[in-house]
């Protein structure tokens, strides 16, 4: 397991970064069953959840019988365990979504960057979004960059950027930061998602401003397109893990990044790939919060196109294989996302740090509620 903080500064840190985080949440190491022994009482799945008036019936999928409340308390044990047929839409009947998570508000956001360069790698133009911790700027670079921008999305010229990186770093160093340790945390978008993502779908400036409030040890996030490869090398020569190695790093430690190890946090086909990389590269990869990562059991089950083949499958497994060495995890998912039973046996598995199974769907509203117990994890892992 990689390195982190002590346990009373860990605690107190994913404490305050992740105030009114979801109760059911089980931050613990050790293993446990899957599903609790006790379906919930409904009462409770009300409170949970925030649902509206009791179903008093609902239909179970694949079955096409409706059951009662005290029939489907029955057949709880199988519904939680995953094995009855039409689990996703049977639990997001009974429990909902949850609360979506919703951006902090108040925080004044550090700098936001957007950047656009010609990958070799993926042989395409891609944009790279970073952003920064309130208090540090990127160093003014002369590298490739066709654009760059504020969080808000307004234009600014390089001399005003180099002029904001110049007094933010002053800013810096008045309060003991120091731009060039500043660590890294790769974030890996999900299918049908792109860099962009980050500010707009994950709201990730907002929350980071935030848990460095909360005393969370500061770090930048960076963002780029991976488009639908499920981040990994493919038959047609797109490549995007070597675009992440040799291409965003590199320009990252050129504006001031410490890039030697890093965290990953992704979502969904970004969950599988952050997995991905700390499994082929435990001496980079620090720590990985992986949010509904997408995994399946066999290439026969996996979503069309995230494979090239039954040997791409095998070859690109992170299930069945264990944790890698030195790397320290955290698995997020909802109780209604279909990824749920797997990702399960995935914590397990990979022996996960901390592990956030909680009432929520495959949505930016659940991945937004986890993160910030999740920028908690990895600051302790990246600062440790």
């Amino acid at each position: 397991m990689g390195s982190g903080a002590g346990p009373e500064r860990g605690a107190s840190a994913r404490a305050a970064a992740g105030a009114g985080a979801d109760p059911e949440e089980d931050r613990g190491p050790r293993a446990r069953a899957p599903w609790p022994a006790r379906l919930p009482s409904l009462a409770e799945r009300r409170r949970s959840a925030g649902a509206g008036p009791s179903r008093r019936r609902m239909l179970v999928a694949g079955t096409g019988a409706l059951v009662g409340v005290a029939g489907l308390a029955a057949a709880g044990g199988a519904v939680y365990e995953g094995w009855l047929p039409g689990r996703p839409r049977l639990i997001r009947t009974i429990e909902g979504c949850g609360s979506p998570g919703t951006p902090p508000a108040g925080v004044t956001t550090g700098p936001v960057t957007t950047t656009t360069f010609t990958s070799a790698a993926r042989r395409r133009d891609v944009s790279l979004v970073v952003a920064y911790p309130p208090g540090y700027a990127p160093r003014h670079t002369t590298g490739t960059g066709a654009s760059s921008g504020t969080a808000a999305g307004s234009p600014v010229s390089r001399a005003d950027a180099g002029a904001r990186g110049a007094d933010a770093g002053a800013r810096g160093a008045a309060t003991g930061g120091d731009l060039a340790a500043l660590p890294l945390c790769l974030v890996l978008h999900g299918l049908g998602s792109t860099a962009g993502d980050l500010v707009t779908g994950l709201a990730g400036p907002a929350y980071l401003a935030a848990a460095t409030a909360s005393g969370v040890a500061p770090f930048a996030l960076a963002a780029v397109d991976g488009g639908e490869t499920y981040w990994h090398r493919r038959a047609n020569g797109d490549d995007p893990e070597r675009m992440l190695l040799d291409e965003v790093l590199p320009r990252l430690a050129a504006q001031g990044i410490r890039v030697d190890r890093f965290g990953v946090l992704g979502w969904s086909m970004g969950g599988y790939g952050g997995l991905l990389l700390a499994r082929r590269h435990p001496a980079r990869v620090v720590a990985v919060a992986a949010s509904s990562p997408a995994v399946w059991r066999s290439y026969g089950d996996a979503a069309p196109g995230a494979f090239d083949s039954a040997a791409d499958f095998a070859a690109n497994r992170v299930l069945g294989i264990g944790p890698a060495r030195g790397v320290s995890y955290r698995i997020d998912c909802g109780n209604a996302d279909p990824f749920s039973p797997v990702d399960h046996d995935l914590a397990r598995q990979l022996g996960a740090a901390e592990r956030g199974f909680a009432v929520g769907c495959h949505d930016f509203g659940f991945w937004r509620r986890q993160l910030p117990a999740q920028l908690a994890f990895l600051s302790d892992a990246l600062s440790g």
